[in-house]
């Protein structure tokens, strides 16, 4: 311990091993920020994929070629990828190299820990961060939909390989005992997927269980639009599958029979809604009376203290960015993405539910069901 004059001009006691450590890790900070910056541009510019492709080491000019690039850019950009390990160099040869693993996490769109939806999200904050600071100092929020377009197309990545990788294998079967699946795969069933955003959750139910008809509600036009698009080029027609601009409280019964729905869903949304018991509320009402409600929400516990780990600072984050503020925009109760299996059903049961648990859950998510 010793004293070293601070900034105010006050001497306090700074254990210095504890300010070489903390410095140490800010500038790991530092580098993984200019980082997610530098990932978002190469999977931009189809750095990686040139890379995954080419299936041995290149040259930054070889790389440049390929891509259309500048290679003096490429060469740095490259030299700052490998400093990081993300990309392999030989020093010897000159040349560069994307592991097979990397590339799971960096260019394989299907596997299960792809990432680059995560790092065009944090791009998409870098561009809001006025935006941002104006929410802290007004306390009036921010829309989802005023956030800048990475956030939307970057959420569609970042969730579509966990949702692939679990929704039909254990999320849906963990429902009421397997009932759901049952109903399901029967036909017949009537699906809302609420706050479906570009719909990939809808879609995904929709392909496994073709005898059943699916339709997402967002209240975000260029959303459902997105939807729409994707729906068509998975091959799916309006017979099935349809997307429609509604809000949490206000969608209609299913217009095709005019009936009530067998199952609702609510995907990584229900934290960020301005009126959350209203969702619930208004979801009872659309429910049939043995229908259910699956609520999928980011990992969390109910303790602060208990989510002060790798996994909570990236939501904590990422929701002061995005989710409490979406909330506070429409004088919501700002749950937050920690909100915690307690808070969540608190809003479940003054939503009129009376059963709910937890079904099952993953590092990432937690899976709950309601009914009446």
């Amino acid at each position: 311990m010793t004293l070293i004059n601070n900034s105010n001009g006050s001497n306090s006691p700074i254990d210095r091993k504890n300010l070489q450590q903390f410095t140490e890790k800010v500038v790991a900070d530092l580098g993984g920020a200019i980082t997610a910056v530098l990932v978002y541009i190469g999977h931009k510019l189809g750095l990686y994929r040139a890379m995954a492709d080419a299936g041995k080491p290149i040259t930054s000019q070889e790389l440049a070629t390929i891509t259309k690039t500048s290679e003096r850019v490429v060469r740095e950009w490259l030299a700052s990828q490998a400093a990081g390990g993300y990309v392999l160099y030989d020093g010897q040869t000159q040349r560069y190299s994307l592991p097979p693993e990397n590339a799971l996490v960096l260019v394989d769109e299907n596997s299960p820990v792809y990432l680059i939806g995560a790092f065009q999200n944090i791009t998409s904050f870098f561009k809001d961060s006025s935006k941002i600071m104006e929410a802290f100092k007004t306390g009036r929020g921010l829309p989802w939909g005023e956030h800048d377009p990475d956030l939307f197309s970057g959420t569609e990545k970042f969730y579509k390989p966990s949702y692939l990788s679990n929704l039909v294998a254990s999320w849906i079967p963990s429902l009421d005992n397997g009932k759901v699946q049952k109903k399901l795969e029967e036909g017949g069933a009537v699906v809302a997927d609420v706050g479906c955003g570009h719909g990939i959750s809808t879609i995904i139910m929709a392909k496994a269980y073709p005898k059943s008809k699916f339709i997402g509600f967002d209240n975000h036009q260029a959303s459902i639009e997105r939807a729409r698009e994707l729906a068509i080029e998975e091959g799916l027609g309006e017979e099935q599958i349809r997307f429609e601009v509604y809000s949490v409280t206000d969608y209609p019964l299913y217009s095709q029979t005019n009936e009530q729905y067998d199952l609702i869903t609510f995907f990584d949304c229900l934290h960020d809604l301005g009126d959350p018991v209203g969702a619930t509320s208004h979801a009872l009402k659309n429910l049939k009376s043995d229908g259910m409600v699956m609520i999928v929400e980011p990992f969390a516990n109910d303790k602060t203290e208990d989510n002060l780990n790798p996994i909570g600072r990236l939501l904590y984050g990422a929701s002061t960015m995005v989710c409490v503020l979406s909330s506070m925009a429409s004088n919501g109760p700002a749950l937050g993405a920690q909100a915690g299996e307690s808070r969540i059903g608190e809003v479940v049961r003054a939503g009129g539910f009376r059963k709910f648990r937890r079904t099952t859950q993953t590092p990432y998510n937690i899976v709950y069901e309601a009914s009446s």
